[in-house]
């Protein structure tokens, strides 16, 4: 599988060795699950983990070429604690959670891929961002969910209202849900979002989650989205 050249972390090295002054805004762009716990499984067998560290990849790449200093959290897959993820990167003006989406148990319909049982639904598809009112700057949040949920819009990626029926809406127009109680939200000392990608139980969504013109061209209106957000949003002094 492959690993992250050894010169993108010598890049975000040097970046964050800048004076505060002088050095560009820090994300922290967090790879959702791990090796021991993978997360969800998509239709045709692959973990939600590799999904999400493809994404989260892409989205790191995105947000250098924008000039912002983007670091990895958890992309070997071995940072279990999910208190410790939001604390990786000290220096972070803003948290990003990359993450696959799945459905319950009971909507899922058995088939076989490739002679292995396997599972899937086709009924849901489409991306979603979450928010928690505990998170120590939650509209600060929200308006950066939102801003990445209208730049996705605007670019032709469809959401999902899947999650309505459990989550409430903070942005109903871009798809922004309040989800007070993820970890990595509320434990981040700077704002955060969550990103669910798309439902990875569909079979037809898995197949253009995979591609990877199309992962560039989400992590490209991810990273728009971020950048505009921070812009706006005053650096979190509790990250300096």
């Amino acid at each position: 599988m492959p690993r992250t050249p050894p010169a993108f972390f010598a890049l975000i090295t040097a970046l964050l060795s800048l004076p505060a002054a002088a050095r560009p805004p820090v994300v922290a762009v967090d790879v959702g699950h791990t090796l021991a716990a993978p997360g969800a499984t998509s239709a045709r067998g692959r973990s939600e983990f590799e999904f999400n560290r493809d994404l989260a990849r892409e989205v790191a790449a995105a947000l250098i070429t924008r000039g912002i200093a983007a670091h990895l959290v958890n992309d070997d897959g071995q940072i279990t604690s999910l208190r410790d993820r939001p604390k990786a990167v000290p220096e972070a003006d803003f948290f990003l959670s990359i993450h696959h989406d799945s459905v319950s148990e009971h909507e899922l319909t058995p088939w076989v891929w490739e002679g292995a049982p396997q599972s899937y639904s086709d009924a849901w598809a489409g991306h979603s961002l979450f928010v928690s009112h505990d998170n120590p700057a939650p509209e600060a949040s929200l308006t950066c969910a939102s801003a990445i949920g209208a730049r996705l819009q605007r670019m032709g990626f469809v959401p999902t209202d899947k999650n309505a029926r459990r989550r409430a809406w903070a942005d109903e127009a871009n798809t922004v849900h309040w989800y007070d109680n993820l970890i990595v939200l509320y434990r981040a000392a700077v704002p955060a979002v969550l990103f669910e990608a798309g439902v990875i139980k569909h079979r037809d969504e898995e197949l253009l989650l995979r591609e990877p013109a199309r992962q560039r061209r989400m992590a490209d209106g991810i990273a728009t989205g971020v950048a505009a957000c921070l812009q706006i949003m005053p650096m979190a002094d509790s990250a300096r």
